[in-house]
């Protein structure tokens, strides 16, 4: 088993439950935010990350840590959740269990989640015109647009939705000439 995949199994059940308190108390929309803010300040911040995923340091400093770091931002349910994490030493996965939370949260409003990868960052009317055209393909009505750079591409994007894979790539085309001249 892949640690990726060992990951999402045990993010899994975490999410289920984050998803099911956000619906018992219908502030769905407010754990999304606050969740979403988690995986932006972790991944702005590397120490914040290693000191979370340290075994060695204490649970108690990494709960203070929380809460001066977590507790003006969050809801109380998504900070005892996180203490719940540390008690379990599962506050390590938090960025898996963010991920899955946020692919069962949009899979409940039909939300269709498309990766854009591209060689430069894409501004606003290009993300617009993807969004549009990806509506369109998937026939929904919402569409969560996660853009990534990618300067292997050296130009155009790629796009994944699902298992789907839309590849208008520089290096793409490139890789299929150069398939197709190596079978002649």
């Amino acid at each position: 088993m892949s640690n990726k995949s060992f990951m999402s199994t045990i993010a899994l059940p975490y999410a289920e439950a984050l998803l099911d308190i956000a619906t018992q108390n219908s502030s769905i929309d407010d754990f999304t935010k606050n969740l979403s803010s988690i995986s932006s300040i972790l991944s702005q911040s590397r120490e914040l990350r290693e000191l979370l995923s340290n075994p060695v340091i204490d649970n108690s400093l990494k709960k203070e840590v929380i809460k001066k770091v977590f507790s003006n931002q969050i809801n109380d349910h998504i900070l005892n959740f996180l203490y719940i994490l540390v008690d379990r030493r599962r506050i390590s996965s938090l960025d898996a269990i963010i991920e899955k939370y946020l692919e069962l949260n949009y899979r409940l409003e039909s939300v269709v989640i498309a990766e854009v990868f591209s060689a430069v960052d894409l501004n606003e009317s290009q993300i617009e015109d993807l969004v549009r055209q990806i509506k369109l393909m998937t026939r929904s009505s919402k569409v969560k647009l996660v853009a990534k750079i990618d300067p292997s591409l050296i130009g155009g994007f790629v796009i994944k939705i699902g298992s789907k894979i839309i590849d208008t790539s520089l290096s793409g085309k490139l890789n299929k000439i150069s398939l197709y001249l190596s079978t002649k």
